[in-house]
């Protein structure tokens, strides 16, 4: 299955707006939400997945401050509140998609933190 990249991304205070390469499908993802959900290894424990943000620990009007694409698989977030070393794939991030197109097609958007790639032994 190929993996649909952005078309657009638009950076706005309380989140991104991802206008995804497949015809008319934008995807809105939250500031604090995305936040939550940084996949990096000061956010998520590497060998078990398990989260170690602390929700209170992430301030209610944290916003993205400077986005860069990574390769052409990601985009890494700059936050307002100093955190800047999370990757989010784009198929994470399209795994998160909260759209009209992804809720009528009966998909559940994935909300639970980015887990990293399993590494194999």
């Amino acid at each position: 299955m190929t993996i649909p990249i952005p078309h657009a991304i638009n950076r706005r205070d309380d989140g991104l707006l991802i206008e995804w390469d497949d015809a008319g499908h934008q995807g809105w993802y939250t500031a604090r939400e995305l936040r939550l959900a940084c996949p990096c290894a000061a956010c998520v424990e590497e060998m078990t997945g398990r989260p170690l943000l602390q929700p209170a620990a992430v301030p209610a009007d944290v916003r993205p401050v400077s986005l860069a694409l990574v390769g052409a698989y990601g985009l890494k977030v700059q936050w307002s509140d100093g955190h800047s070393t999370g990757i989010y794939t784009f198929e994470q991030l399209r795994a998160r998609c909260t759209c009209r197109l992804c809720a009528g097609a009966g998909v559940t958007p994935d909300t639970s933190p980015i887990s990293r790639p399993s590494q194999s032994q």
